[in-house]
Order: structure tokens, then sequence, then C-alpha cells
């Protein structure tokens, strides 16, 4: 960050009960304060109790705000602030101090938030409480969070399944989806370092209780170890007891078991570090839930609790769980197990000293990967991000306009542009390749100092020709238009560079145009290299992928042959195929070479014993990088192409690429990836046969597309491109 940053943060959770959500409000203004962003945190609820909002009043650049005590809307009186007080509230509060960004939790809130349209585009939504499976995914919540997505700069997700998830459902995500993990503090106190539980042995749960948090069944626990001969008592933090319409009892059921269960020791609702330091002195914590939770894609924050403190968790089994434990982690509680179920599991913690020391071994280490530290250097990455050194000192704004019928390619370095203080940028999007506003066009080459022309075609030609006398104008030609005749009808005398994405290109286009040397310059295609860089799933390693496979010269056929070779050695590998039929793209559809091509390579994939199987098409779509989650291996077998996008994406998310020597590839990807024949991609490919050879393989890729092509590193060069007199 080249400034100090103002945030506005508010949960629709009450600061005065201890829960994860409200713990998340402290933990998340924390790491902002240390991130080096000034907070304001405002309250839901009047404050009751400090046992939060306490320690958050000393931190350097943090406000409280609380509108009950301040008067800040009429008639408040003591109740909580509905979501459209909240946003009145905060639309007041930025009026008064506008922020940079604006951090929301809770669904209902942000709906509302993006409804009065007052925050557009400085949303950093924190969404947990929203559809988490197919079956729950209804149109209306679906509506709702594309409309979330349209309006948030981020969206903050807890875990990696939760951020797939969201961008597999809602494509208006896809690029805006950062971690934003719960943070786990570090003890304030010396942890006790027992090797030994103590007898009677003392179990620990701290949080909300609530039916499907098992709460109500832990309180019989100590009686249920007794009579396996496991003298225990539990201890509990926390004030917030659900009022569940489901169970309508629960409430005051849970209140008599609080109060009056023999071996159950109440400690209340208690501030963080006193809630630490009780569980600190105990020997296990619980995190056992209702199976009903074991698909969520949420991460168990009460692991990471007590796994600071050292302690061993007992919980359920789920594939999350055995992600961050291992499968096998010795404390889990089995699928749709009981009550009996989990006190064998803490008893194994009592009469096996290996398994309990593994298990606390394990929460302990991870807990370390969640601090608070780490989720303030978090904090600080995604705001250099999101927020750029901004453009040298200027009289004014630079003016920078943008034209073009297909900006997909410039959509996250547009984004960069404008996030620069500095920058002022406007687009002139054409509807079709030859078909524009020109009234539009005009007033925007008259206001602009600078215009990007995506594409060398029609609008290239225009711009050069309607170009305002001390502006300048950049035209980025790609591969097609070179075959086409618009190059040779734009006034180059007007054009202060053309931009080519490789230098094989760059050289063929002085060679066709005859355009000076010294206005064609290159700069790479970005990678959203921090976007795609996601840990690997289960069964990676031997998927191969290919992004877009039409038209006929991108070559399907030649990805089959490698699958072929390596499926006669080993029928663990598969080919994954993330692209448009042909059928859809009209230009290609209608030409019989291309018909017949494609009838052919689908032939052969219902023919051949080899490929039987083998081959999975996935909906094309911008969740590219949840997608290479699953691909080890992407492949690059085209006749030709100006850059090929598909194996530095791949690269960046730590899979190995395979390219065959198209031209100019050599100039762009290091020689160790490119190979003479389909069969020598094979041979390549099986070679990284086990684990550590692949990873480490994936590893350089990923470094050198850091290194070479990333969005930050093109952005600078872009700007620099864009000051350049």
């Amino acid at each position: 960050m080249s400034r100090v940053l103002r945030a506005l943060v508010y949960g629709d959770v009450d600061l005065n009960l201890i829960d994860g959500s409200a713990v998340w409000a402290q933990s998340t203004v924390q790491a902002l304060s240390r991130a080096g962003c000034e907070s304001t945190l405002v309250l839901k609820s009047p404050i009751r109790t400090g046992r939060l909002t306490d320690p958050l009043a000393e931190l350097p650049g943090v406000r409280l705000v609380s509108p009950h005590e301040e008067r800040l809307l009429p008639g408040l009186a003591d109740r909580p602030l509905s979501p459209v007080q909240a946003s009145q509230v905060l639309a007041r509060l930025d009026e008064d101090e506008p922020c940079d960004l604006l951090v929301l939790r809770g669904r209902r809130l942000v709906t509302r938030i993006v409804a009065d349209g007052m925050f557009d585009g400085r949303i950093w939504a924190y969404l947990t409480d929203i559809p988490q499976s197919a079956a729950e995914m209804t149109d209306a919540a679906h509506a709702d969070l594309v409309r979330i997505a349209e309006a948030s700069h981020r969206l903050l997700c807890q875990t990696e399944e939760l951020r797939g998830f969201l961008e597999t459902w809602v494509p208006e995500a896809c690029g805006k989806c950062v971690l934003s993990p719960p943070a786990v503090p570090e003890p304030g106190f010396e942890v006790p370092d027992r090797d030994e539980p103590r007898d009677p042995l003392r179990l620990v749960y701290t949080g909300k209780f609530a039916p499907r948090w098992n709460t109500l069944p832990m309180t019989r626990l100590p009686r249920l170890l007794a009579e396996r001969g496991v003298p225990a008592e539990l201890h509990t933090v926390g004030d917030k007891i659900h009022d569940d319409p489901g169970h309508p009892d629960f409430q005051a059921d849970m209140a008599r078991a609080l109060a009056g269960t023999p071996g159950v020791h109440h400690h209340g609702g208690q501030p963080r570090e006193e809630a630490m330091r009780i569980a600190a002195d105990c020997d296990v914590g619980l995190g056992w839930r209702d199976p009903v939770l074991d698909s969520s894609l949420e991460l168990s924050t009460k692991v990471l609790e007590f796994g600071a403190l050292g302690l061993p968790v007992v919980l359920n089994r789920t594939p999350a769980h055995e992600a961050l434990l291992g499968i096998d982690y010795p404390l889990f509680v089995p699928g749709r197990a009981g009550l009996d179920d989990a006190a064998d599991a803490i008893a194994t913690a009592v009469r096996e000293p290996e398994a309990r020391r593994l298990a606390s071994d394990r929460c302990r280490e991870a807990a370390r990967r969640y601090t608070l530290d780490g989720a303030s250097a978090r904090w600080r990455a995604h705001l250099d991000r999101a927020f750029p050194a901004g453009m040298p000192d200027r009289r004014r704004p630079l003016r920078v306009g943008v034209a073009g019928h297909d900006l997909k390619f410039l959509t996250r370095l547009l984004d960069h542009f404008r996030s620069l203080p500095g920058l002022d940028v406007r687009v002139d999007a054409w509807p079709a390749l030859s078909r524009h506003d020109p009234e539009a066009s005009r007033e925007l080459a008259e206001w602009a100092d600078v215009v990007v022309v995506e594409w060398c075609g029609p609008a290239a030609v225009w711009y050069s020709r309607h170009k305002r006398r001390g502006s300048r104008l950049i035209v980025r030609l790609h591969r097609f238009e070179l075959d086409a005749g618009w190059p040779r009808q734009v006034d180059i005398d007007a054009v202060d560079r053309v931009v080519c994405v490789s230098p094989y290109y760059a050289r063929r286009t002085r060679e066709h145009t005859g355009w000076p040397a010294d206005k064609v310059v290159v700069v790479p295609n970005w990678v959203d290299t921090d976007q795609l860089d996601r840990p690997k799933a289960p069964g990676a390693h031997h998927r191969l992928g290919m992004i877009g496979i039409a038209p006929s010269r991108k070559r399907l056929d030649l990805g089959l042959d490698v699958l072929e070779a390596l499926r006669a050695h080993d029928r663990r590998w598969h080919l994954s195929v993330k692209s448009k039929p042909p059928w859809e793209y009209w230009w290609i559809w209608n030409k019989p070479e291309e018909r017949e091509h494609y009838d052919a390579v689908l032939r052969r994939m219902q023919t051949s014993p080899l490929l039987e199987g083998a081959v999975v098409f996935d909906t094309f779509g911008p969740d590219v990088a949840g997608w290479l989650r699953r691909v080890g291996h992407v492949l690059s077998t085209s006749d030709d192409e100006s850059f090929h996008l598909a194996p530095a994406e791949g690269m960046a998310s730590g899979a190995v690429p395979s390219l065959l020597p198209w031209p100019g590839a050599d100039e762009i990807y290091d020689r160790r990836w490119i190979h003479d024949s389909p069969e020598a991609m094979a041979e390549a490919i099986a070679v990284l046969e086990e684990e550590q050879d692949w990873r480490a393989a994936g590893e350089l890729a990923r470094a050198q597309v850091r290194e070479g092509f990333s969005l930050g590193g093109v952005a600078e060069t872009w700007t620099e491109l864009l000051v350049s007199e």
C-alpha cells in the first residue's frame, strides 16, 4: 500500500456474545490494524460487555462506533440494528469520512447494502451463511449471490472448497474470490506443557450452544466416561444459547444442563484471553458436531483455537478435517456417530498416550498455519494488490481511454488501471468487430490523453484516423489480425506503440507490415498467478488438461495421442477438456473441414479401447482456477499460437506444462517443457511418475510464470507504456 487506507467493518453479529462470528469481527479488525489499515468497527448492538471490544480500543488506527450511544439514527432504543438501519448508518459514516473498503459479514446484510447501491465496488463480503450444496442453491439464492458478486470488489472465502463452490455456481465471482480463513490469536501466556492427562480428565468446549453443535449431549459425557472407568469433567465457556425453532425446548434444557449437571463446570461468557486460559488448563477439546454439518465447506475454528493451546481435539471425520489433520488422525469420531462413539474417542485419548500426543501435535501444527500474524500478512497482500501504488505526480489525472469489441484479455489490467490513483479510465466498448457509436468514440478520442485499442481491427483503423493532436495511441495486436487487411488500413504515423504478446509475432508484424521497428514492442499476456495458486486436489497427478479445443488447429487429436500413449502403460491417466464445443462457434462450424475433423475425433473417442471413459468435457466458463486444481499436466498441442495462455495458467496452478514446438513457443516458454512429438510429450510426463518429482516440476513451472507473466509485473509494464512520452 502506498497510502493509509480506511476500512469500515460491520458484521451482522452481536459482539456482546462470544461465538465464531463475533470473534471474526474482532480478529478482522486486529489483522487490518497490523496490516496498517485504519479501521472503524460499527457495532450492531449497544455495548453491554467489553470482552471483545475492549482489546480493540487500544489498537492503533482503530475506532469503535456504537450507533446507539452516538444516536446516529432516531428511535434505535436498545434493539440491534436491522440490515436496513445498518446500511443507513454505514452510508452516513462514509459520507462523513469516505472509506476505501467496506468489510461485511452476513448474506442478508450484504444483500441489503448491495440493493441500496451506495458502496458498489468497495464491498469486501465475507459470506458463510450461503448455500453450500447444489440442493440448497435456489434461484433466489443464486440471484442474490450474483448481485453481491457484481457489486463487490472482493469476496472473502473461508476455505478453498468454499471458493471453488462459489466460483462454479456464480461465474461473476471468478477473479474476485480470495482466501480469508479464521485467525487464531497466539496465547498471551505460557501454555502448560502437560504430558499426562489429569485425574479427573478435563474436557473443554468454548463457543455457542446450539443443537447441531451437540452441546446438550456433551453435558452427558462425564457420566458416560465414568461408566468406562475414566473420571472426567466438562468445562464450558460461552453465553450464547441459540433459540432454535426446530428445537423449542433447547434453550431451557441447555441452561438447566449447564447449571445442574454433575461434572459440568460452566464459566459463562469470558474475554477471549480468559477463555483461552480456561481451555489451556484442560486436557481434551471438543469439536464434535451433528453429522449434518459434515458437508460444510467451512473450517473448524474450534480445532485451530484448541490447537494453538496444544490441546488434542475430538471431532467428526470429514474430508475437510482429514485434509487439515491427516486421514490417520486418532481422535476422529466416525461418521453418523453418536454420543457413545464420542466417549470412546475420548477414552482413546486417555488410554493411548501415543495417540493423544499425535493428535496434540497435529492440532498444534494446523493452528500454526492460521495465526493472527498470518491473517495480517494476507490482508496486507490483498490490499497491496487492490490498491497499487499511484501514478507519478501530475497536475490532473491521466485520462486513459480503452476501446475494442472484445476486452476479455484486458479485464484485470482494466481493474488495475481503475484502481490507480492519478488515472481516469473510460471504455468505448464496440458491440461488434466493425460496429460502434461514432459519437461516443469521437468523444473518447477528444477526451483521452492515451487511447489503448484492443485488437488491430476496425477500432484501431478508426482511432488512428481520429487521433487528437497531443494524445497518444497504443494498439494491441494479436494473431488473427495479421491475416486480415486491417493493419494496412491503420495510419501507422498516428500510432505511438503496437503491442504484441510474443517476440515471434512482433517479428512477424514488422515483416508483414513494414512498420517502424521501434514502434512494435513486446508485452506478454498477464497471468493472475495469485488467483491460480491453489492446492491440488487428490488425483491431479494423473490428469491431463486442455483449455480450448476450437478451431481444429488446437489439435485435440494430438492430445488424445498423448493420452493413449500414457494409458497404454497406466490406466490411471485421464484427460479433462475445458472448452466450448466447436459447434457453438458459427464461424468454425460453417466450414466442412472443421466438422470433418471433430467428427473423426469424436468417433475415435467412442471406438478406441484406450480412450474409453478417459476423456471428460467440462463446462466452458471463467472458473479456470478451481478447475486447474484437478489438473496435473496442461497440454498445448496447437499448430500455432500467438502466446497460448493455457500452459501459463496451468504453470501458475502448479501443473506441469507440455508443449509441441509451435512457432515461437521457445521464446515464451522454457525449452524443457517443449517436446518434438506427442510420443515425446507422453514420455516426459511418464518420467514424473513419482509424486515428489511431479510436484518439484510443478513448483519450478510456477516460479517461472511468476517471474515472467505475473499480473503485477505485466500491469507495471503497461503503466509505464501509458505514462511514457
